[in-house]
């Protein structure tokens, strides 16, 4: 039986999930329905750049929807060990070379740099959640930060510890030591006065860090004014391990 403190806190959690949750679903909405509305009573009086206008950010809202969907479906099959991963031996630059351009394409004025050393090990990661891993960290480290700014990939081998590493570096504004400690937490955002005017649930670091762990991999973070640096570690894989395929609920 649950004590009345862990159940005042649990009641809590659940309160907090459900207002921050609304919160990111009214938003969206609500911008949704204004601009839908505003077409519908006022077409005609329009002009073609305005009414284009309207309709691309019912569309960016419209997507923010469904990236919150799927951001917490992902966390609800995680949270319930109903994930499948199917884990093979897996290359990872073409992998991490398809995120870089899927988020190139989205962020039209940064520069984006891979560098990665020859004859790197493969390693044993289910493949669709090692890119949504990837995706994740270029995706921050574009939105977070400013126009015209690099990303810079690295993908490098650890001998000493026989681990394969990719670290996803921005020219953003940084991280506070104290806000390190959080943004792993599901539904934190740091509060800066970039942030306020990026959309986002919080979601994305939650989920890329869980994806790590679950597949016996490491993420760490250093910042400093000049920006911020995403590693993930995975072991090297042995080339003559007998499983080329796991699969794991």
């Amino acid at each position: 039986m649950l004590n009345e403190e862990t159940k005042n806190t649990l009641e809590q959690a659940h309160l907090d999930f459900i207002s921050t949750v609304s919160h990111e679903l009214r938003t969206p909405l609500t911008s949704i329905r204004g601009f839908a509305d505003t077409l519908l009573s006022s077409y005609d009086r329009l002009t073609p750049e305005q009414r284009n206008k309207f309709l691309h950010i019912i569309k960016d809202q419209s997507n923010r929807l469904i990236n919150l969907v799927e951001n917490l479906l992902t966390v609800s099959k995680m949270q319930s060990n109903k994930d499948l991963f199917i884990y093979k031996m897996t290359d990872v630059v073409p992998f991490v070379d398809a995120a870089m351009q899927m988020i190139k394409n989205q962020y039209k004025t940064h520069k984006y740099i891979f560098n990665y050393e020859k004859n790197l090990p493969k390693i044993l990661v289910d493949t669709d959640k090692f890119q949504q891993i990837m995706l994740n960290l270029i995706d921050n480290a574009s939105k977070y930060s400013m126009e015209g700014s690099t990303v810079t990939i690295n993908a490098g081998q650890n001998f000493k510890d026989n681990m394969l590493n990719i670290s996803v570096k921005d020219e953003g504004m940084g991280i506070n030591e104290d806000d390190i400690k959080k943004i792993f937490n599901k539904f934190s955002r740091i509060d800066s006065p970039l942030t306020r005017k990026i959309q986002g649930n919080g979601l994305g670091l939650y989920i890329t860090k869980t994806l790590v762990e679950k597949m016996n991999g490491k993420i760490n973070v250093k910042s400093s004014s000049h920006g911020s640096e995403f590693t993930v570690s995975f072991k090297a894989a042995n080339p003559d391990e007998d499983a080329v395929r796991k699969i794991k609920e």
